[in-house]
């Protein structure tokens, strides 16, 4: 990208504008960049640093993503943070992390260049837009500049972006480990309450059944007829268990039809929209069934809706999946309503889960999952 040239007079106005305002940026810079070194300076004093840290963090992150915003717009490229983040609920040893946190120390030296040269360069904009000719022909350089040297300390590096990649893969590794580990134990415990207790009581029946043959054939009778029934209920209960680890809906229909299947189930109107050229990857057809089912579910349980949409999309190389209802809204991933659950199987997979739910709704749950369609074709519903 060359050096910018003359872009009118309506630009250099709004220059000014945008200029004043990074102006004021520069010198709240100024004033934090001493700050942020004597919290730095004090950490080993009793904490008084942390203390002081913590606090700056929360004035010096948010000008610093500003002014990301503002220079990647200007270069017409994106700038990622990369900051380290750590749960709601993280001990005090974690939090400290954000202390040696490579970002905060790219902001804090982001501060005294943006305090000193960003400074000048913005108040040079200013002063140039009153000689308008001088300021139409300057002003797009000093702009691409400031952009420039911003994006050069507020852009992590390549090694910083690599390392946060392998820090999301770890952590969405660790939750699917789990969220595994969770699952079989609630099949070992459904088996051992459920059709391995029934089939005990069964053996135990067939044996007092052919000790009774003889001197009570009523009783083996009615013994027999017991066990019928609970080998009936113990089959039952294996079905339920084995929809519950892969519907038999899905494997044979794909997760058009286990969706749409899914939808009639529900005690509320669901309308399905589903378009999908073609099966998908076994693994991520069932992510997708259960993270629909669980959102589903979260309706039906939650929200007091009445009706729901459910809109499926192969685009781009994703699978996107929203759901939306008419309910009172309020959803919230971090409230313990299952969407944390299905954010954590969606990450095993590099998907995402974003959730737009206003006081009074409607309630929006967009998920996408990347992925390639397999060579199969959906079987007919």
């Amino acid at each position: 990208m060359g050096w910018p040239g003359y872009r009118g007079p309506l630009w250099t106005l709004g220059n000014f504008v945008e200029a004043l305002g990074l102006l004021v940026l520069s010198c709240l810079s100024l004033a934090m960049f001493p700050f942020m070194l004597v919290a730095a300076v004090t950490i080993p004093i009793a904490g008084v640093g942390l203390v002081l840290m913590f606090l700056g963090l929360l004035v010096v992150r948010p000008m610093a993503m500003l002014q990301r915003k503002w220079a990647g717009r200007v270069l017409g490229v994106d700038l990622p943070n990369a900051y380290r983040t750590v749960p709601a609920d993280a001990r005090l040893d974690d939090r400290f992390k954000l202390i040696t946190d490579p970002a905060l120390w790219r902001d804090i030296a982001w501060l005294g260049v943006n305090g000193t040269i960003g400074f000048v360069l913005c108040l040079a904009q200013v002063i140039l837009t009153i000689p308008m000719l001088v300021g139409m022909w300057a002003n797009p350089k000093l702009q691409y500049i400031n952009a420039h040297v911003s994006a050069y300390l507020l852009a992590p590096p390549a090694s910083a972006k690599l390392q946060k990649r392998v820090e999301e893969l770890a952590t969405s590794r660790a939750d699917t480990v789990d969220a595994s580990a969770a699952e079989l134990r609630r099949i070992e415990r459904d088996l051992h309450d459920g059709a391995q207790a029934r089939l005990v009581a069964l053996s135990m029946n067939l044996g007092m059944a052919e000790d009774a043959l003889e001197r009570d054939p009523a009783l083996v009778k009615e013994m027999l007829t017991e066990a019928r029934t609970s080998t009936g209920k113990a089959l039952t209960e294996l079905r339920d268990l084995v929809r519950g680890i892969h519907p038999p809906v899905l494997a044979d229909r794909g997760l058009d039809g286990g969706v749409r299947a899914l939808a009639l189930d529900l005690p509320i109107t669901v309308d399905v929209d589903i378009a999908l050229p073609s099966r998908l990857e076994a693994p991520v057809e069932s992510a997708g069934y259960f993270a629909v089912a669980e959102s589903l579910a979260n309706v039906v349980k939650h929200s007091g809706a009445g009706h729901a949409w459910v809109h499926i999309r192969h685009e781009d190389g994703k699978l996107r999946m929203q759901i939306v209802d008419d309910g009172r809204g309020g959803a919230d991933i971090g409230a313990g309503s299952g969407l944390s659950g299905i954010q954590k199987r969606l990450a095993a997979f590099d998907g995402t889960l974003v959730v737009t739910s206003p006081l009074g709704g409607p309630t929006v749950v967009t998920m996408e999952v990347p992925c390639a369609l397999s060579s199969g074709r959906i079987s007919p519903s």
